[in-house]
């Protein structure tokens, strides 16, 4: 079990804190949402969220394998419904090393597929994934 904590410090912004490394991060409402977006939202965190698991699940394999990734990348772009508002997609893009062969690449995508964060995103949510040999 992980905890995390947050404080509403007003205006639409919180502080939010990590409680076994202690570490913190700020969200704010975004511009569109009666905020000044002026740091990730709350759906931000979402999109970070399965951005950086996808990464991590493949750096997980990575290392089993002998496979370095180091210095791969990702971006995620996140459009939201209006009503409800909910997230409606996550396009993510993952740009990794151009010598991995084709076996290493089926592999590091099938496992980027079934990240933690992917597996628990609602079904409504529409998750697309590029994967880039470009590095």
């Amino acid at each position: 079990m992980v905890k995390m904590t947050a404080t509403y410090m007003g205006e639409k912004h919180c502080t939010a804190k990590h409680e076994p490394s202690q570490a913190l991060l700020e969200t704010d409402a975004p511009k569109d949402n009666q905020g000044r977006g002026e740091s990730f939202s709350p759906t931000d965190l979402v999109a970070t969220a399965l951005g950086t698991c996808i990464l991590t699940t493949m750096a997980i394999i990575g290392e089993r394998d002998g496979l370095d990734i180091k210095g791969a990348k990702m971006s995620v772009e996140k459009e939201m419904n209006s009503n409800p508002r909910t997230i409606g997609s996550l396009k993510t893009v993952i740009d990794l090393p151009a010598a991995l062969t084709p076996d290493q690449r089926h592999k590091l995508e099938t496992v980027a597929k079934g990240c933690p964060v992917m597996r628990s995103l609602h079904p409504d949510v529409k998750a697309p994934v590029e994967f880039r040999y470009i590095l």
